[in-house]
């Protein structure tokens, strides 16, 4: 996958317009669209940076497509929750969301 099909991908999941992302990121519509179109142009790090943080993610993900080392300051019982999550199967992966989401009272 590529930096661009992340991006759309990630715009997709989050639920804005392109034109929403680049201007919250401080990005000409015009340049956004260089990100975001097929040519896949890859944006200065200061603006993959302002993306990534609109998008809430962090620039690797967006970039490479792999999360930055797990880090080590976060709380041990979160460390622990998201170390089981990673040993389950999709299926098991979907019922502890839906049962998150359950909990905290978001709905889908």
């Amino acid at each position: 996958m590529t930096f661009s099909e992340r991006l759309r991908d990630e715009i997709e999941y989050v639920g804005i317009s392109q034109k929403e992302l680049a201007e919250r990121a401080g990005i000409k519509k015009r340049a956004f669209d260089m990100y975001v179109g097929l040519q896949g142009s890859m944006p200065p790090a200061d603006a993959a940076v302002r993306i990534a943080q609109e998008l809430g993610i962090s620039v690797e993900y967006l970039v490479t497509g792999r999360e930055p080392e797990k880090n080590a300051s976060m709380p041990a019982d979160e460390r622990k929750l998201l170390e089981a999550f990673e040993k389950l199967d999709q299926r098991d992966r979907a019922a502890v969301i839906n049962l998150a989401q359950f909990l905290s009272g978001q709905k889908e």
